[in-house]
């Protein structure tokens, strides 16, 4: 599946289910937050913090999932396309670093 695929996925998911688009500023707040249940994930389950009993049957891939959606629907109210954007900047990342981390003797 594509990241345009996803984003026309979402879409259609709001039209049907979702009435509408949150705001975009809801919707950061939203970003925020599924990120933050990432890093809780990532933080106590492979981190040096103990898991808590709560937490360990949380499913990491469907929280890094509720964060491609609502990245999704950002990009799709404010009219980016992703996958347009996400060539663009490997692109330029890979003309910024295509040696600095080769050439990086911590990751030797």
């Amino acid at each position: 599946m594509s990241l345009k695929d996803i984003q026309i996925q979402v879409d259609e998911w709001i039209k049907k289910y979702g009435v509408r688009y949150f705001s975009e500023l809801t919707n950061m707040a939203q970003l925020t937050e599924e990120v933050g249940e990432v890093a809780r994930i990532i933080s106590r389950r492979y981190g040096d913090q103990s898991e808590k009993e709560s937490d360990k049957n949380k499913d990491l891939g469907e929280e890094l999932a509720d964060v491609i959606f609502v990245v999704a629907c950002l990009a799709n109210q404010t009219g980016i396309d992703l996958e347009n954007a996400f060539q663009k900047k490997l692109v330029a990342t890979t003309r910024r670093d295509s040696e600095r981390h080769v050439n990086n003797k911590k990751l030797k």
